[in-house]
């Protein structure tokens, strides 16, 4: 359920604040390997509703498909780059520098302006025996200006296993296990030090430290319809703050469809 586990999450894919966008997407597909575009509409501003191809969103990913020991394996590379009206972390670390009255977050948005952000993600799935897969994940941004979609993340690595029940009986039972360590660049870690707000983070100071997850699942099968799963995280340094956590969350989903 950890978005640093399902997703390549730097990786500031281009959203509203639901998540959704509108755009475009060509795609070649051979059958060991392809390669896909896209052109997106990005928010008006950072976690906005409104959307806009005023500036827009593009990514370029390359997918290759290959066996290891008669094992199936996917490789996916992507490199990404978005436009949008956002503002610099260091541009406003300076101005709030030289003068101590103003708000950093207040300086921020009155210097937001038409800035990019690029960066990469690699992705490696492999099956190594029947029913048991694993994967590994690395992804990266420049982390010079605001996070305008998905979240405040700016490297990130992480890795996992799943295994499928039919070793002990149940065999559309899945159990999963997996890791991750999120990493801030460093005029990101400075402007939340300095009281900035990110999207979802900043509590006017920061002791920073890397985030650290761990994450297992359990997903068991009621019926072929429906789906009852079991999770656990543990947490350190969340929020990239030493002086926080650890932090355990539990959680459960039901899935159900006909």
């Amino acid at each position: 359920m950890n978005w640093a586990m399902w997703s390549s999450a730097a990786y500031d894919f281009p959203a509203d604040l639901p998540g959704y966008t509108r755009g475009a997407v060509v795609e070649l597909n051979r059958k060991d390997w392809a390669v896909r575009a896209g052109l997106f509409e990005v928010p008006s501003a950072p976690n906005s509703d409104v959307l806009t191809f005023k500036t827009g969103g593009a990514v370029l990913e390359f997918e290759g498909r290959y066996a290891v020991f008669d094992q199936p394996g996917k490789l996916r590379l992507g490199i990404f780059g978005n436009r949008g009206n956002t503002g610099n972390y260091r541009y406003a670390l300076a101005i709030s520098a030289a003068d101590t009255t103003l708000d950093i977050n207040d300086v921020m948005v009155g210097i937001r302006r038409d800035n990019l952000k690029y960066g990469f993600y690699l992705n490696v799935e492999q099956q190594i025996a029947k029913d048991v897969g694993v994967f590994a994940r690395a992804s990266w941004n420049d982390g010079r200006n605001e996070i305008l979609s998905f979240t405040d993340i700016d490297r990130s690595v992480s890795g996992g296993l799943s295994v499928k029940g039919s070793y002990w009986g149940r065999p559309t039972d899945t159990f999963g296990f997996g890791g991750a360590v999120n990493g801030l660049s460093s005029s990101h870690r400075d402007f939340l030090a300095a009281g900035g707000l990110g999207l979802l983070i900043g509590d006017g100071q920061l002791n920073y430290r890397t985030e650290r997850i761990l994450e297992t699942y359990y997903a068991f099968a009621i019926d072929k319809n429906c789906t009852l799963t079991a999770d656990y995280q543990l947490i350190a340094n969340p929020a990239y703050n030493g002086d926080r956590g650890p932090v355990s969350i539990f959680s459960g989903r039901l899935h159900g469809e006909s």
